[in-house]
């Protein structure tokens, strides 16, 4: 116990340095951490790291998914769900029959069935490892919105070919038809306990009497609540998490104050990073783990064959991006008003921001040993030693590449809507204009208190409708201003802004998140000047 405890300190530790050193070495953190982990595993008299499923699965998924979940912003995930889903449910579906064909043909031993359980393992993209190597370059923010939403529920869709496949070599019987059907209930299933928990917990936040640290309390329990519960009833999980965080996140707004919204964001800002940073660091130890029981021959074909399965499933997702992202233009004349063309770049950069990450390596450590006939599991070793070779060669070569081939490829903006800084500063002038206005009733005091406040939001006004007018040629009308008594006009200025965020986020004009900033910046004077 107390050997553990030192472990898990020191890999805290090493987390935490190693990402600070992650800018410096222009390498993205979680390909850095997988790398460090391979380095660490093999140092002499290291304690051996091993991934347990059930820790994955439990302790990890719900919480990393439920953090996802609630910096997506749902307007938006909605808006493109068609390009999700496509990815989410029919990329997973096909490269899971290909690996099963592939597999079949070409590794010795490998019964379709064993493909299709390959292929649920190694289909879904981890999204963390995407979207921090791509933190230092800029794509357009479709590119973003459809790399999270993919990442969000394609762990449901791979989870349940993982099933129905382990089911078939247990049984030996597959029917398509059930598998089908099944799988509609799991996910609907999943989607509805979110749902009808989002609402549970949204009447108990908006109506109970709570406190910052019962709520973030609650918070931080909801995600294994929606997992269980779901679970409980053979219901995906995976699909209750997410729809519970998403539903949650669009109505926090409405029913958290201002310090309960601080202190929730700190302490998932923090959790996050924490389990995020220890999976990454765990794959890279977990590699001795894996090689134990392996003769030299069989680490050879594993890396062989996993090598090969890595350029196929690479080669897929190109072969399906392409066609999901301008056949359904070609084919509805609604889509096509709709949605902008995403021309070749952008589907080029998706397609090679399909990373691995920790839930393939888990769903392949999760497998049994035996058979329920007491047989040993076929392909056991070979399945998880292919998982890892796949997650490191598209971690590690694709991670480290995705930056070049961005700057490579030039990407700009494909949907029409104002820049970053246009809406940065379109955002701010609405703000200080709706707090003007209310600054301007009657009922505001005339003083030199009052008047510097007003001062304060004439100038915010001034300056964005400069810095608009420079950037493209005309700024915005600003309104007559009057006064206010600090404290509480101030606490009704910032409440009249809160208004109109509230009427922004509605309209689906600015990024979520350039909202969510601005709110940050609200909460922080509320809480200046109630102090």
């Amino acid at each position: 116990m107390h050997h553990d405890l030192i472990l898990v300190i020191g890999l805290l530790f090493a987390v935490s340095v190693l990402t600070m050193l992650s800018p410096k070495l222009r390498i993205a953190y979680p390909i850095l951490l997988v790398l460090s982990g391979l380095v660490i595993a093999f140092i002499p008299g290291i304690p051996r790291g091993s991934i347990e499923p059930d820790l994955i699965f439990l302790i990890f998924l719900p919480p990393l998914l439920y953090e996802a979940a609630m910096h997506t912003s749902w307007p938006e995930f909605w808006k493109w769900r068609r390009s999700i889903s496509m990815l989410a449910f029919g990329l997973v579906f096909f490269t899971s029959v290909g690996v099963a064909y592939f597999t079949n043909a070409f590794v010795p031993g490998f019964t379709l069935a064993m493909g299709f359980l390959l292929g649920g393992i190694i289909s879904p993209p981890d999204a963390v490892a995407a979207t921090s190597v791509l933190k230092s370059v800029k794509i357009p923010r479709r590119g973003i919105i459809i790399l999270e939403g993919e990442s969000l529920i394609n762990d449901a869709s791979s989870l349940i070919v993982y099933r129905f496949a382990l089911a078939a070599i247990f049984t030996g019987a597959f029917s398509f038809g059930e598998a089908v059907e099944d799988f509609f209930v799991v996910a609907i299933g999943g989607i509805i306990v979110g749902v009808a928990l989002g609402n549970i917990l949204y009447v108990i936040h908006r109506f109970l009497p709570t406190t910052p640290s019962i709520d973030t309390s609650i918070s931080l329990m909801t995600p294994y609540i929606a997992y269980t519960a779901a679970e409980e009833f053979h219901f995906s999980g995976v699909m209750a998490v997410v729809t519970c965080g998403l539903f949650l996140s669009f109505r926090a707004h409405d029913f958290m104050d201002y310090r309960s919204r601080m202190q929730n964001n700190a302490t998932w800002s923090t959790l996050g990073y924490i389990l995020n940073g220890l999976v990454f660091i765990l794959i890279g130890l977990e590699l001795p783990v894996i090689l134990e029981g392996l003769t030299h021959q069989e680490v050879m074909a594993g890396i062989f064959h996993g090598t090969w399965i890595s350029g196929l499933i690479i080669a897929m997702r190109f072969l399906w991006m392409y066609p999901s992202a301008h056949i359904p233009r070609w084919l509805s004349v609604r889509i096509r008003k709709k949605e902008p063309s995403p021309g070749w770049r952008l589907p080029t950069v998706l397609s090679w921001a399909g990373m691995r990450g920790v839930i393939s390596l888990a769903m392949a450590l999760a497998l049994p040993n035996t058979l329920p006939g007491g047989e040993p599991f076929p392909q056991r070793a070979t399945i998880i030693l292919i998982t890892f070779v796949v997650i490191l060669i598209t971690l590690v070569l694709q991670g480290i590449t995705l930056p070049f081939v961005v700057k490579w490829l030039q990407l700009e903006e494909v949907d029409p809507r104002l820049s970053p800084e246009e809406q940065k500063l379109a955002l701010r002038h609405r703000l200080a204009q709706a707090a003007l206005e209310r600054l301007n009733r009657s009922d505001v005091p005339r003083d030199d208190i009052m008047e510097r406040l007003r001062a304060n939001y004439r100038r915010v006004l001034d300056s964005t409708a400069t810095g608009l007018q420079e950037l493209h040629g005309e700024g915005l009308p600003t309104k007559p201003a009057e006064l206010d008594e600090l404290e509480e006009y101030q606490l009704a200025a910032i409440s009249a802004q809160r208004v109109e965020l509230t009427l922004i986020r509605k309209e689906n004009v600015f990024d979520i998140e350039l909202i969510r900033k601005q709110e940050s910046r609200l909460d922080l004077e509320e809480a200046r000047a109630e102090h």
